[in-house]
């Protein structure tokens, strides 16, 4: 799901809105306090889906195994831009389509932009230990 949804978004902006949607998902499990802001404020983004359904696509998992697969993402990402770059050198410019996740408003309900909105329980799920992370 997750490769499936960058098809059609430029190169270089895919890799680096996941890249923000990573290191605010990451600061959030590290415990930085401008973390959920940043979340808020990408999830509340009223004019691009495209970070919204990355994060939905990996909601609901604990958060390292959010953070892994969007790690694994950000792996495919990166040779991707390689591969963009090296045309971009050659004079060959990729045919531009249409972004599939911009749009004039939301295609559908936008996450509050509330940083002060609770966390769900998945994010307290470690499935390697078979249940609730105890501190």
């Amino acid at each position: 799901m997750l490769a499936n949804a960058c098809i059609g978004v430029e190169a270089y902006d895919a890799y680096y809105s996941t890249r923000e949607l990573y290191d605010a998902l990451s600061g959030i499990h590290e415990g930085e306090q401008n973390a959920k802001p940043v979340l808020a404020r990408i999830l509340s983004t009223n004019c691009d889906d495209f970070q919204r359904c990355l994060y939905y696509c990996v909601a609901g998992r604990c958060v390292v195994q959010m953070l892994d697969d969007l790690a694994w993402l950000i792996e495919l990402l990166e040779a991707r831009t390689i591969i963009s770059a090296d045309l971009l050198r050659q004079g060959k410019v990729p045919q531009p389509r249409n972004a599939p996740y911009i749009s004039a408003e939301p295609d559908g309900p936008v996450a509050s932009a509330d940083a002060g909105f609770e966390l769900g329980q998945s994010w307290y799920l470690d499935p390697e230990i078979g249940g609730v992370i105890r501190e």
